[in-house]
This record gives C-alpha cells, sequence and structure tokens, in this order.
C-alpha cells in the first residue's frame, strides 16, 4: 500500500469525470462510485423482506441486511449493533432523540444547542419546546450558544453559561456546513458531563447529542473515544446514494428510551396482547416496519468502499466482502482522506484570499476546518454567482444551507452565501478551474 493519495485511481471509479462535470458541492451529497449502483442491481436476485421469511432469499438478504449494522457499528467504534437505529438521513435521527426523549423532560428543564447548527438540529428542539410539549402542559426552554463572528468558533464560555442541573441535553454540531470549523467536542463533552443534571438513568449529567452529518464523512470519528451519548449523520455524504441515515446511541440510553416509531418489525415476534405489547431487542425495537433494505446493505459497503479507495485504491480489499472492519484501518484511511481534503481547501482558502471583494466565513487555517468555504463576493448575489459558476461549469451551491441562524447572526442581507465543498474525488486542478471562473466573475460587470 503507497503512503500517496492516487486521487486518479480514486476518481476511475466514478462516472462524472467523464461526463465533464466539476462537483464542488458535496457537503450536500457526494457521488456515487460506480460500484455501489451495480451493487443495487446484484441484489436483485436474492430480493426478499428480512426478518419473516423461511425462504433461501430471505435468509440471505436478512445475512446482508444484519452484517450491515456491523459494518457500520465498526467504522464508528460503536460497542456493536445494539447501539444503532437507522432512519431516512440525519434529520430524522435527531427527530428520533427528540421524540424517545420527550416523556423524559420535566416541567423547569431546558435543551442547549448553538446559534451554528443546521436547521435539523435546531428546529426539533424549537418544535419541542414551543409547539410540542406546550399542548402536554410541560415548560421546557431551549438556549442558544453564540459562535465568534470573525473565527466562526463556538463560545465555550458563553455555552458554560447556558448550561446547568436543569439542562437535560447538548446539542451541538461536530462541524458546521456553513462556517467549516469544527466543534471541540471533548470540550462540550466536559460541561454536559459537570451540569449535575439528575437522569432517570440513575446519572447526573446531560446528554450529549452530536450532529455528525459534516464530521464523520471526512474525519475519523471513534464514538467510544468521544463519549458522545448520541451521534447522527447520514450516508449520501460519503458516497452511498440518497435514503439511509444512522443514529448512534449508547446502549443503555436505546434500551431505556422509547421507540420513535411503531409496529411492524420493532415487535417482539409474537408478542402482541390485548393488554401489552412486547418490543424486540436492540437494534430492532427502533426499526419499525419494513426498512430500507437494499440502501441498508449498499451504505454499509459504501463504507468498506471508501476504505478501498482511500488505501488501495486499485485492489478492493473490503468492498463486497465480510472482511471485519477494524479501527486501525478506520483511522488509517479517514486520516488519509482528511489530509487530501485540507489539501484541496487549503488550496481554495488560499486563492478565495487572492480575489478581491471576497468575504470568507470561518477560520482562514485549513487545519481547523472541514473540507468546504463559504463565502460573499461584495455587491453580488450569492445565488447570482452561484448561478455563473454553473454557466462555465463549475457545480457551487448558494443559499443559507439550512444554517439559518448563523447567517442572521452574520446579520447577511439576504441571508445567504456561495459554497464550494470538496471530497476525496476532487483535484487541484479542479480548485484552480473554480477559482479561475470566480475570478473572472468577480472582475466582471456586477
Amino acid at each position: 500500500m503507497s503512503d500517496r493519495f492516487d486521487v486518479r485511481s480514486v476518481r476511475a471509479h466514478f462516472d462524472f469525470p467523464e461526463l465533464g462535470r466539476l462537483v464542488l458541492n458535496n457537503a450536500a451529497s457526494t457521488q456515487p462510485p460506480r460500484e455501489l449502483p451495480a451493487l443495487y442491481a446484484s441484489l436483485a436476485g436474492a430480493y426478499e423482506n428480512v426478518h419473516r421469511g423461511q425462504s433461501s432469499a430471505a435468509r440471505e438478504t436478512t445475512a446482508l441486511f444484519e452484517d450491515s449494522y456491523d459494518t457500520i457499528a465498526q467504522f464508528i467504534g460503536a460497542p456493536g449493533r445494539d447501539c444503532l437505529a437507522l432512519y431516512r438521513n440525519t434529520t430524522e435521527a435527531i427527530n428520533a432523540v427528540m421524540y424517545s426523549l420527550l416523556t423524559e423532560f420535566r416541567d423547569g428543564d431546558n435543551v442547549v444547542t448553538t446559534m451554528m447548527e443546521h436547521n435539523s438540529n435546531y428546529v426539533p428542539w424549537h418544535a419541542m419546546c414551543r409547539r410540542i410539549l406546550p399542548r402536554l402542559g410541560r415548560r421546557v426552554d431551549y438556549r442558544l450558544a453564540r459562535f465568534d463572528p470573525r473565527t466562526g468558533e463556538l463560545d465555550l464560555d458563553h455555552l458554560a453559561s447556558l448550561i446547568d442541573a436543569r439542562t437535560k441535553l447538548v446539542c451541538c454540531t461536530g462541524a458546521s456546513n456553513f462556517l467549516g470549523v469544527k466543534t471541540p467536542l471533548a470540550a462540550v463533552r466536559a460541561l454536559a458531563d459537570a451540569s449535575g443534571y439528575p437522569q432517570p438513568t440513575g446519572e447526573r449529567r446531560s446528554y450529549l447529542l452530536a450532529d455528525g452529518a459534516q464530521l464523520v464523512p471526512g474525519s475519523y470519528v471513534d464514538v467510544r473515544a468521544l463519549d458522545v451519548d448520541y451521534l447522527a449523520f447520514s450516508f449520501h455524504k460519503m458516497l452511498a446514494p440518497f435514503g439511509v441515515g444512522v443514529l448512534y446511541g449508547k446502549e443503555h440510553l436505546l434500551a431505556s428510551a422509547l421507540p420513535f416509531l411503531y409496529g411492524g418489525d420493532m415487535i417482539a415476534e409474537g408478542r402482541v396482547f390485548h393488554d401489552r405489547v412486547e418490543y424486540g431487542s436492540l437494534p430492532w425495537k427502533y426499526a419499525a416496519g419494513t426498512p430500507n433494505i437494499l440502501g441498508t446493505i449498499v451504505s454499509a459497503q459504501a463504507l468498506r468502499l471508501l476504505l478501498d479507495l482511500a488505501l488501495t485504491p486499485d485492489q478492493p480489499v473490503y468492498f463486497g466482502t465480510g472482511k471485519p472492519v477494524d479501527g486501525v484501518t478506520v483511522q488509517a484511511a479517514m486520516d488519509r482522506v482528511s489530509a487530501w481534503n485540507r489539501r484541496l481547501t487549503g488550496r481554495a482558502l488560499e486563492g478565495l484570499g487572492a480575489i478581491g471583494g471576497i468575504t470568507i466565513y470561518g477560520p482562514r487555517d485549513a487545519a481547523r476546518r472541514t473540507s468546504l468555504v463559504a463565502f460573499n463576493l461584495a455587491g453580488r448575489d450569492p445565488f447570482g454567482v452561484a448561478e455563473a459558476l454553473n454557466l462555465v461549469g463549475v457545480e457551487a451551491r448558494a443559499g443559507c444551507h439550512c444554517a439559518t441562524l448563523a447567517h442572521h447572526a452574520l446579520e447577511l442581507t439576504p441571508a445567504a452565501s456561495c459554497r464550494l465543498s470538496f471530497y476525496l474525488y476532487n483535484t487541484e486542478e479542479e480548485i484552480d478551474l473554480a477559482l479561475d471562473a470566480l475570478s473572472a466573475i468577480a472582475a466582471g460587470p456586477a
């Protein structure tokens, strides 16, 4: 295995380079390697439901489905599949935490989140505090921690001032999809641990939920080392097709909490009576109805393929196999992905800084951020900038990126920015082409 990241060999697994696409909107969704749609097609031969049939096809599909949970758990360093619940996306996973904990909130409790959040890690808590719990006669508050408008970094002192003995849950992004900054989760964990909140489990601390949608795709994440109580992320931001998101939760929390959805596969076989219903064991307790079976299998294989692309792109080792995924391999692969993304981001930051009238949001040091850069061009509508880039073949994105609170905090009018975001298959030449296009737009008529 070479120590050099072979981006050319990586790109050979994708269709978009041959189509002439310059894909720089990867923070929204990444491109799928051609092996994954092919895998979908190959699964048709044993197409069957899981946990319900006695046929050979049902058994084969069930085995692939359950093995997928094991791969996902191994990739993030979880103790096992019982720590996982799969949903459609990160948003639904976060909602699952909200609804599972809903009845545990006591009058006078609070939830602490931040002004940096994706709407999906703010709006559910706003809805819970302002719309849902008031109908149940319960008063629960939400509190928002500030960030430094210059650096984009979370104001830990302000966060600490908001956490108290009535803080049941602290929710924060692992990495901002607008500011690019990574949250110091260890410091947030320490603050949450010190709250003294009496949980139903007997613990006296606040739970910590991390939105990992921008963190997991480009960083090595070990949930036990981070000691997060919950972590949510989506596969469509790390090579897989749309439709599968992950909620990791500490096993004792998932065991004690109420499910988010009811019926179907989450019920223990034959255990429905007129006076009681018994739920299935973990992780199936959180798998109501027929799950996204093929999507789950393909998503887990996307993780295996990601390891291969990062380490041995010309010789697959993990994709399509049952080979156990160990933490050393995952760390080696994700460190390589992170280093390449950091190189691309540094090049973009340097080039953008040389263009007159550009305002870059978040830290200027690529080592302190994920692989995205949001910016505005003085006197130009960000949507118009993205459209102008598209006309010359550069796929960027403009808008609030669902980080609406942060855009309002910076008093941006409109509440929008233009964003370039990168992944392991992008090249330095593509970054230069995007920078050249942006320089031409900046030099042209407004």
